[in-house]
């Protein structure tokens, strides 16, 4: 949410960089943000967990103090785990999101066993995700046009409720005997072409719920809430389907967009945080790509992020591999691969929810460790020792995300952050078509082992040359002090002259 003048008026660091300037950027930003219609001060806190304005603070009791409110969780003070969850325009978002992403991920299960049902064809099954995938690589730079040009909220409305009604319609042809595998192949194009919209506008709108203070947090916690649905997801699908079939997974994930709907009624529009829809001009995707361009905090992150996604992140392919051809394990345990990298996953978006705003080292930080750990995962001599080294991977893998996340959002002038956290969903998940088949063929060929290595060693060499990159463009050096002095590092990454503001304070 920082704009780029907002940056550059961030304090020059001190020689070993004690101070964050990232969380002086992120303050900066949130002093210049216009406080929502109708809360007192700067409507850090949601009124009703704030005490009556006849109350003296110092009287009221330490338990119903502005964030410890009525639900009644310490994590929810200010830089808390769980802090973004005293704003209850927040509270509503993340309760519906719980519910839909579990129902999105039994879809996931429920179709992709339908397909196989229907064809009998592996090949069938990546023909359907390519047709999802597909729309966000064409069009996604599209999406987030709309969500700069468009208000947030009644645009997720529009796309939440497509959603439902895709999953709605594809249950019915399930349930009635009538689907095909065309028919399947049909829904999933349309679901991907909502969701070239959808995506970038949800990543754009968690800024318009939460001050910039709280936006990294926000972004882990939803990270977080979508792994959990990713591990009770698959197994209530998997309990569905044989139960009574998958038209009924579908049929449920149906209903539980009226969570998400019913979340987004519910917010008080006075307490949103809302960006000014940009009025419709010829040129805007240019420009959102110049922006980028012009600005190395946020174009090499970007650049990373696109070499992490289409390269490193290719574990459905590369899981089944390790599963059936070099650890010879049946059903049971390919699943408790994925439960693994989950778990991980869980983990990584709750330490990231501890910390505050990002900064650029540890995001190439992790990309480093995330591409290192996967040659080693590559080179495991057993299956328990892979299964560990996947979580450790889903650690690092959800560290990144979410610290890229953060990063541009704060980095990003409000008018400009639906295009690029639209570019970012393109470089993100926009090359899985490109990535899958290249993996899938290496796979294939030389088998899984050597596509993990190939995965990890690209990812890691990409973090590395960035990381060179962005220490030349700051002017940034890393410094060893064997004798340091109080409040002095070892090791640490100081200028080398005085440093260039935007840049090296985002490092």
């Amino acid at each position: 949410m920082t704009p780029p003048a907002a940056a550059s008026a961030a304090a020059t660091r001190t020689d070993d960089l004690a101070a964050d300037p990232a969380a002086d950027r992120a303050a900066t930003a949130e002093s210049q943000a216009p406080a929502p219609v109708g809360l007192p001060g700067t409507g850090d806190d949601d009124p009703d967990e704030r005490p009556a304005a006849v109350t003296p603070a110092a009287s009221a009791p330490a338990a119903t103090r502005a964030g410890d409110g009525p639900t009644g969780a310490r994590f929810t003070r200010p830089g808390g785990m769980f802090s973004s969850l005293r704003i209850r325009n927040y509270r509503y978002y993340f309760a519906g999101q719980v519910v839909s992403n579990t129902g999105t991920w039994m879809q996931r299960i429920a179709q992709d066993w339908l397909v196989l049902s229907l064809t009998g064809s592996p090949f069938a099954v990546g023909v359907t995700t390519a047709m999802q995938f597909l729309p966000m690589l064409l069009l996604g730079l599209w999406g987030g046009v709309l969500a700069d040009r468009l208000p947030k909220r009644r645009l997720l409305l529009a796309t939440q409720g497509a959603m439902g009604l895709l999953a709605a319609g594809l249950a019915v042809l399930t349930v009635t005997g009538a689907v095909t595998a065309g028919y399947v192949y049909v829904f999933a194009l349309l679901l991907g072409l909502v969701t070239v919209v959808d995506n970038p506008t949800r990543q754009a709108f968690v800024s318009e719920m939460v001050p910039a203070k709280d936006l990294a947090n926000a972004v882990s916690l939803n990270a977080a809430n979508f792994q959990t649905a990713r591990l009770v997801g698959p197994a209530v699908a998997g309990l569905l389907i044989a139960a009574v079939g998958s038209g009924w997974a579908f049929a449920v994930n149906a209903l539980s967009f009226a969570a998400v709907l019913g979340g987004l009624l519910a917010m008080r529009e006075s307490e949103l945080r809302p960006s000014t829809p940009v009025a419709r001009q010829s040129g805007q995707l240019r420009e959102g790509l110049r922006y980028v361009r012009e600005r190395p905090e946020l174009l090499w992150p970007m650049v990373l992020a696109g070499f992490i996604g289409t390269f490193g992140f290719n574990f459905p392919t590369l899981l089944s591999g390790f599963a059936y051809d070099t650890f010879k394990v049946g059903a049971g345990e390919y699943g408790l691969l994925n439960t693994a990298m989950a778990v991980g996953s869980l983990a990584g978006a709750l330490l990231a929810a501890r910390r505050g705003a990002p900064r650029l080292r540890r995001l190439v930080g992790a990309a480093v460790a995330f591409g290192t750990l996967e040659v080693l995962a590559a080179l495991a001599p057993g299956y328990w020792t892979f299964a560990a080294l996947l979580t450790l991977i889903g650690v690092f893998g959800l560290t990144f995300n979410t610290s890229v996340n953060s990063a541009l959002q704060l980095g990003t002038d409000p008018a400009v952050r639906g295009r690029v956290m639209g570019l970012l969903v393109l470089v993100f998940t926009g090359g899985t078509p490109i990535g899958a088949p290249l993996v899938g063929w290496v796979t294939a060929a030389y088998g899984p082992r050597l596509g993990l290595l190939a995965c990890g060693l690209v990812s890691a060499a990409a973090a590395a040359v960035i990381a060179v990159v962005l220490a030349r463009a700051a002017d940034l050096k890393v410094r060893v002090d064997l004798h340091p002095g109080a409040g002095r590092r070892v090791v640490a990454v100081v200028p080398r002259t005085l440093p260039k503001k935007d840049l090296a304070t985002a490092c």
